[in-house]
């Protein structure tokens, strides 16, 4: 999984009025959390863009003005309710002999059966939160839909995979075909219904 670097600056004082003068400042106050001790530092509001506006996932690493570096991901972050601008980022370490889970996309591929015919694509899950070793961690999911006719689901478990694992049940759907009013029947129920209708003519003949 690619990673992003966020440059900070060690976090001196964490009251409130320290965490205001940072955001004045242009700077957003944010906790490293799962070590030894919790690490607070702020980093310019620009250095998350890549981070958080995309749909893509990244590993952080985290690299203090002091000289210290940690890897990590991004465990929450919280947005002015008006202006949406960023007022705090958690992080949660990483640690390469331990398991985190993670939010993975799912990218679709193929083309579905069921869409050709004029079925509509419902995507359930447009990510799928994934447990493995950071070094198993996938960039995304994909998601084959080939084979999926109208009426047809993909569930998550075509999505396994032997380095990391999906915590959702078994029945959770990823994508579905749902059936439209310009929709037609899919090729091969045409084709059953031809053999179908020509063994009925036949055994007419027959009689």
């Amino acid at each position: 999984m690619k990673s992003i670097t966020i440059n900070g600056s060690q976090r001196e004082g964490v009251g409130k009025k320290a965490t205001k003068a940072l955001r004045n400042a242009g700077q957003v106050p944010c906790v490293l959390y799962g070590g030894d001790q919790n690490v607070h530092f702020s980093a310019p509001e620009l250095a998350f863009s890549k981070l958080v506006y995309t749909p893509n996932a990244h590993t952080v690493v985290i690299a203090i003005e002091n000289g210290e570096t940690y890897d990590a991901v991004l465990q929450d972050i919280q947005f002015h309710p008006v202006t949406d601008r960023i007022l705090h980022v958690d992080f949660y370490r990483l640690f390469q002999d331990k398991e985190v889970a993670m939010d993975i996309p799912v990218h679709i591929i193929g083309t579905s059966k069921g869409v050709l015919n004029g079925g509509i694509l419902r995507r359930n899950r447009r990510k799928l939160r994934v447990k493995a070793l950071p070094s198993n961690l996938p960039d995304f999911l994909e998601a084959d839909i080939t084979a999926l006719k109208i009426g047809g689901k993909l569930y998550v478990t075509a999505l396994e995979g032997e380095d990391y694992t999906l915590l959702h049940s078994d029945n959770t759907v990823v994508v579905q075909i749902k059936t439209a009013r310009t929709a037609v029947v899919d090729d091969e129920d045409e084709e059953e219904e031809e053999v179908e209708g020509g063994d009925d003519a036949a055994a007419e003949t027959q009689e």
